[in-house]
């Protein structure tokens, strides 16, 4: 037959598009024309295509070939497309029977040898599919399967060649059939850690594991494991650190430089309960979704994203001609580490602002729009001044006041007014640091963070962070005493109504550590403490 039909998918932010890729041979001067709003990475497929099907011994038929990529108003990019051009061309032409094209969807990069090359979000296209319910199979190259793999709900085949995946289509039921994409055992093994959904944590803590403990920027290489007994002094910070990972607020910390800020930080991801199912595949398909691609060594695992000062807006929120993920989606259902948060350009720090209170963004261009998840906790570090010797008991400041000043006023008041703790984190003496480790290990806290969430989820079937205005009259209530006290600070600090309501989910956090119902002074009093800071 001269006409071709093969399903695809297009990616479009997280979502997965059906594409039908329909190929039509006709008489007239040799030559390809390729429709339906395909840039430029799709336009180049038709030489990889050529040469792929020629050394693979086939015959590109000289003829004039349209091909035609619906729906013609959907931005078409990547390589993903080169293997359904290049099977429709082979099932057009006679080579191939059309009779598999129709159970199967296909997608992958092919190389001028005719071999599969990885794609991007291949995970995105394996979920789409699970919700859509579709009955076909997802053909991928063999190192996109495996990732797509995870999706349990989809059927989906990893394939290295383009000759594998003819053989598949030309004869299915013999020895030459593609083998099903399945995860690897230790990754299996790993996957069923976390419960099946939020709730599991309102059980039994069954699911804590070791691997919650991550691995710091600095011991990624060297395999040290990130715990907390490695911080030395700052019980006052480290507190604040676990209430912080209890209630999934934000935190910024603010002191000298080598006080621990950057250990700190770097610890709060393995004081996190471990992800759900769904929130695991939810925040791989991210990461199938960025430049790099999915580690599947990273599967399970929290997010930790930090990104250097230099980086641009659209880098931390995503962009481009075809959105991707930013840095802020990158850490989904993770931590955002902001380190030397005043160096970070302000036009920067202020696209955080929608992000840090809806959990999500959306990235809008001429050619539409793509909302991408962002619920990420995010903890930054600052010092007090541009030399950092400001309020060292040891050390003399040798900034001016209009250095300090300018300095300080690279963070505008409604972002500050955003994250719900800050905390001081002085200058340690040397007998401090000198002195063997010693205190609780991550595990430890761990276990009261995973307590004080499941309390959360039983209660109010969210976090605390996430509480409405109108649950926290509900959900916070204060005895007379803790009111007075509130209303001193608010009144004392001329704290604005966002402020009021994130200490009251702070506090409300306090008491879900201490197992109590009620908010009283003491959870009051610590969580107005985490507001008075003044970095002096």
């Amino acid at each position: 037959m001269s006409l071709a039909v093969v399903s695809s998918r297009a990616i479009t932010g997280m979502a997965a598009r059906p594409v039908t890729v329909e190929v039509h041979l006709a008489n007239g001067l040799p030559g390809l024309s390729l429709v339906g709003l395909p840039d430029t990475e799709v336009k180049e497929s038709r030489e990889r295509v050529r040469s792929a099907l020629q050394n693979s011994r086939f015959e590109f038929p000289a003829r004039r070939i349209t091909i035609n990529l619906a729906p013609a108003d959907l931005p078409k990019a990547s390589g993903c497309f080169d293997l359904p051009i290049a099977l429709g061309i082979l099932a057009a032409s006679g080579q191939l029977p059309e009779t598999g094209l129709r159970t199967h969807e296909f997608a992958g990069e092919l190389s001028l040898t005719g071999e599969l090359r990885p794609i991007r979000g291949g995970l995105a296209m394996a979920s789409a599919m699970a919700q859509s319910r579709s009955s076909r199979a997802l053909v991928l190259p063999a190192s996109s399967a495996q990732e797509a793999a995870l999706v349990e709900e989809a059927t989906v085949y990893g394939a290295r060649t383009l000759l594998d995946v003819c053989a598949h289509l030309a004869e299915p039921d013999v020895a030459t059939r593609l083998p099903r994409a399945t995860v690897p055992r230790s990754v299996a093994d790993d996957a069923t850690l976390p419960g099946q959904s939020q709730q599991a944590l309102a059980g039994p803590l069954q699911g804590l594991h070791q691997r919650t403990h991550h691995e710091t920027r600095q011991g990624a290489h060297t395999g040290e494991i990130a715990d907390m007994l490695d911080i030395k002094g700052q019980e006052h910070a480290k507190r604040a650190l676990e209430v912080a990972a209890a209630g999934g607020h934000h935190i910024l910390f603010h002191g000298p430089p080598g006080t621990g800020k950057s250990m700190l930080a770097t610890r709060l991801a393995g004081l996190l309960p471990p992800l759900s199912k769904a929130q695991a595949v939810e925040a791989a398909t991210l990461a199938s979704l960025s430049a790099h691609g999915f580690d599947m060594q990273h599967w399970g695992r929290r997010p930790f994203r930090a990104p250097h000062h230099t980086a641009s807006s659209a880098a931390l929120v995503g962009g481009g001609s075809t959105p991707r993920p930013g840095e802020i989606s990158l850490a989904h259902r993770g931590v955002l580490f902001l380190d030397e948060l005043p160096e970070f350009q302000r036009r920067v720090l202020e696209v955080l602002r929608e992000p840090l209170e809806l959990g999500h963004v959306t990235i809008s261009r001429a050619g539409g729009h793509a909302t991408f998840p962002a619920a990420f906790q995010l903890v930054a570090a600052m010092n007090p001044c541009p030399c950092g010797d400001l309020g060292h008991p040891l050390r003399t400041c040798r900034c001016t006041g209009d250095a300090v000043a300018r300095y300080r006023n690279r963070l505008s008041g409604p972002l500050l007014d955003r994250i719900d703790l800050h905390v001081e984190v002085p200058a340690l003496s040397a007998e401090t640091f000198a002195a063997p480790a010693c205190g609780e290990r991550s595990a430890e806290v761990a276990k009261r963070v995973a307590q004080a969430q499941a309390r959360q989820l039983s209660r109010q079937g969210q976090l605390n962070c996430t509480l409405s205005n109108r649950a926290l009259e509900t959900q916070c209530p204060l005895s007379p005493e803790a009111k007075a006290v509130l209303h001193r600070a608010v009144t004392q600090h001329h704290w604005s109504a966002r402020t009021y309501h994130r200490v009251l989910r702070v506090a409300r956090t306090i008491a879900d550590l201490a197992q109590r119902d009620a908010i009283d002074i003491p959870e009051i009093t610590e969580a107005v403490q985490y507001r008075e800071i003044t970095m002096s």
